[in-house]
């Protein structure tokens, strides 16, 4: 027998899932809804198979091809326009010529078709429709049929009062070939509204057979969700692929979970997932294959599809997501609600029940969506954050990501420029780096290639020599598993925002140039330009000087590469070195680092080293503990570069940015010194910066600030040149008492919260540099909307530690206050 499956509807009533797919392809535990009914129609052996087709064909024949791979042989039959159901099996010609079964590509059943067969065969008529009863008919076409299973009536959809009967039409029919001719071709036409009521108005007999089993006609979201439950409940038996690895937990292939992750059953892991440490996959959750969940993220009653992404301590909670959504760390999903492919949930956002979410949307951090998002293209999102491009590896940022990126910008550039490119030791960093090298050789750029390297030294080299520009790809600072790609100008310094916005342009516009084969550019390694960077570094330094006075450094958790680098560097510095290491594992984030300051404190004061180092994967960040253990945090070292910068040159400029302690105008004016206030983003402290060094210092405030191998190497030559130890510098700066913290503020109300601020602060002493900068008798206070967060970051100086906390809790209650009025 053959057998013919309708796969041509286009399931309106289940979008967003539908919006890219036809409903045949919606998946169910991890497989087409159509591939069940396959799996279903070959355990009868019913294996010669034709498809009926209509929306988005190409999808279904893809997949399923001639069947071959499924164990059966398939043939399609595309409607040009709909056909009806009865009208689209007509349109299979010459393909049913003997009895055959006819059964939607998009419902779930266990049903016995066998039995269905040999009742069909037993009766001996033209038709048999499989019945099955349900509790509540008015969805489906009610079926009366006599003592001997012979139809009698037919009620298509009916209302309460018309509801004779539980017992309803599934749309399986077991049919004669006969019956077509009353078909007309390339008509519209139904079975159940229009040839069945004509047979049996010619005298033909129907039979209704009740079969016994599961079957859900999966017309609507929560049948969707219901239908997974079912299989979890063993309701339906379907064909699971993957293993049951304990009671009720399917796991697919190369699945990876972490020690203290949580899985209760019933669940179903699909292959190549990944669950993180701490994180819960609870009872009635279905991961896709790729699926990663973050530590102690959390999944309930999910479904999540394929390639998915669940941030750290996100929670799911009855939420359906399709293929390629993330969502970041803290946000929310609740029941019922649906996310389309390709749409990304930003941090510390809340999907609230039963909200639709449509392909391709972004929804911004901080974000309550209480209504569904439907119209509208994914918006523009800027890919510039503070500093550089930042993201999650692989999922925000990915090889393609990248090398779309270093084409629009090696576009903007002009085929044969030529630009620096480097990484840093980390493994990803590495891959992202072939891809940006790609991207730009695609370009027609010339791409001198540092290898593995630090920021820098990657700055220097853009500069001398002379290249149009630079990339360089590193771990983030703040979390192991992010990237961040650093552009850099002619100078070497980060991008004006102008071209930042540029390149945005360009990505998104995909407005680049594509060059002839003969013409992409060239790569030229230049592995030994670190060799050169730490020799100059040396030549600029007095080395007899530092010979007078030997040094006791303690270097704690120096990356490899940076550990090769500075140990000789700090001994032809005359230094002792001690080096204390973590164990080897993930890479060592500054966030990570800051955990184990106290062990550098106790390390320097148990050696009896003058001072100890602590230095981030890039050598953008330097910190420094004294010989008494004094950890010197960020403002304190910006106080430091600021105290050498004026002695060692007299009238010298330091640039600082407005965050920056009111101690250093102190020191100014101590030391006959200047200070400049600039915005706290890095280009517009680096420009300020880049003009002090043009003052020819014997001391360069770019180096101290952006530099940390440089500044350390200045450093220990001023501390011997002045004859002074680390902790008799830092005992010479005033004490300074700053305060800061966060507030959070959704984007839709970050600017009507400023605009309040300024109104209400218009009479006092205010600066607006960067943000509100609010001056008191008693200090100062500044309110700055961070760029990638919804948050705003308050600053506090004061006369003591009590003064400066007092400020930043009244600004903070403030911007509260603002938000609740604005009813936010």
């Amino acid at each position: 027998m053959k057998a013919i499956i309708m796969a041509g509807g286009q399931g309106s009533r289940l979008r967003p899932l539908t919006c890219d797919r036809p409903k045949p392809m919606v998946p169910i535990m991890n497989r087409p809804m159509m591939e069940h009914i396959v799996s279903l129609l070959k355990s009868y052996d019913l294996k010669e198979i034709g498809v009926t087709l209509q929306y988005l064909p190409e999808q279904i024949e893809n997949y399923f091809g001639d069947g071959r791979e499924f164990g059966v042989n398939m043939r399609y039959f595309i409607e040009d326009s709909p056909l009806g159901t009865a009208g689209s099996v007509k349109n299979s010609g010459s393909f049913l010529d003997e009895t055959f079964i006819v059964i939607s590509g998009d419902a779930l059943t266990d049903f016995d078709l066998q039995k269905a067969i040999e009742f069909h065969r037993a009766k001996g008529g033209v038709a048999t429709l499989v019945l099955t009863s349900v509790e509540t008919p008015l969805e489906y076409g009610v079926v009366i049929a006599n003592d001997e299973g012979r139809i009698t009536q037919f009620l298509e959809k009916p209302s309460w009062g018309e509801v004779f009967s539980d017992t309803v039409n599934t749309g399986i029919y077991i049919l004669e070939p006969e019956v077509l001719q009353y078909v007309p071709e390339g008509a519209q036409f139904d079975f159940a509204k229009d040839l069945f009521p004509l047979l049996m108005q010619k005298g033909y007999p129907l039979y209704g057979y009740v079969a016994e089993g599961y079957w859900c006609d999966i017309g609507n979201i929560e049948q969707y969700h219901g239908a997974h439950l079912d299989i979890l409940k063993d309701t339906v038996k379907v064909n699971i692929q993957e293993r049951e690895q304990s009671p009720g937990v399917y796991v697919g292939e190369n699945v990876i979970i972490e020690p203290g992750a949580q899985i209760n059953a019933p669940a179903l892991i699909g292959s190549g997932s990944r669950i993180g440490r701490g994180a819960c996959v609870d009872s009635y959750t279905v991961l896709g294959p790729n699926t990663q969940v973050e530590a102690y993220a959390s999944v309930k009653r999910g479904l999540i599809w394929r390639n998915g992404y669940i941030g750290q301590r996100a929670q799911i909670r009855g939420a359906m997501l399709c293929n390629r959504v993330q969502v970041m760390r803290h946000s929310a999903l609740y029941e019922g609600s649906v996310v389309g492919d390709d749409t990304t949930i930003e941090e510390n956002s809340i999907i609230k029940p039963n909200v639709k979410i449509w392909p391709h949307k972004l929804v911004e951090s901080g974000s309550v969506v209480s209504e569904s998002l439907i119209w509208g293209a994914k918006p523009a999102k800027s890919l510039f954050g503070f500093d550089g491009i930042s993201g999650i590896v692989n999922v925000e940022i990915t090889p393609e990501l990248v090398a779309k990126l270093s084409v629009a910008y090696g576009s903007l550039l002009g085929e044969g420029s030529q630009v620096v490119v480097s990484s840093d030791d980390w493994k990803a960093s590495r891959m992202l780096k072939e891809a940006a090298v790609s991207g730009l050789l695609s370009a027609g750029i010339r791409v001198y290639d540092l290898g593995e390297t630090v920021t820098p030294i990657t700055r220097r080299a853009v500069k001398e020599l002379d290249v149009k520009g630079g990339i360089h790809l590193q771990l983030s600072r703040e979390d192991n598993t992010n990237t961040k790609i650093k552009f850099f100008d002619s100078e070497g310094l980060n991008l004006a925002k102008g071209w930042e916005r540029k390149i945005e342009q360009a990505y998104y516009r995909e407005d680049f140039k594509r060059i002839k084969g003969l013409e992409v550019g060239e790569t030229v390694k230049l592995t030994s330009f670190t060799e050169k960077y730490l020799q100059q570094l040396l030549d600029g330094l007095d080395l007899q000087v530092l010979k007078n006075t030997q040094r006791k450094v303690v270097l704690a958790y120096p990356t490899p590469w940076l550990y090769s680098l500075l140990v000789p560097f700090l001994q032809q510095l005359n230094c002792e070195v001690f080096t204390i290491s973590l164990p080897a594992g993930e890479p060592l984030t500054m966030s990570v680092l800051q955990n184990h300051f106290n062990e550098v404190a106790e390390a320097v004061t148990g050696n009896g080293a003058d001072l100890g180092v602590v230095m981030d994967a890039n050598a953008e960040n330097l910190v420094l503990f004294d010989s008494q253990g004094r950890y010197v945090d960020e403002d304190m070292f910006m106080a430091l570069s600021s105290l050498i910068i004026f002695k060692a040159n007299a009238g010298g400029t330091m640039a600082v940015p407005i965050t920056a302690p009111g101690v250093i105008e102190q020191l100014a004016k101590e030391h006959k010194g200047r200070v400049l206030r600039t915005k706290t983003e890095p280009r517009s402290l680096m420009e300020a910066l880049s003009e002090s060094e043009a003052e020819n210092m014997k001391y360069d405030p770019f180096t101290l600030s952006f530099d940390a191998i440089a500044s350390l190497g200045r450093i220990l030559e001023f501390m011997a040149s002045e004859d002074v130890s680390l902790a008799t510098l830092l005992d010479s700066i005033p004490p300074f008492f700053l305060h800061k913290q966060d507030v959070d503020c959704s984007w839709g109300v970050k600017g009507a919260v400023m605009r309040r601020l300024i109104e209400e602060t218009q009479n006092d002493d205010v600066e607006l540099v960067d943000g509100v900068k609010v001056r008191h008798p008693q200090g100062w206070a500044l309110v700055l909307p961070d760029s990638e967060r919804p948050v705003y970051r308050v600053y506090g100086e004061g006369y003591s530690t009590e003064t400066a906390e007092e400020l930043t809790d009244m600004y903070a209650e403030k911007i509260k206050k603002i938000q609740q009025e604005l009813g936010k």
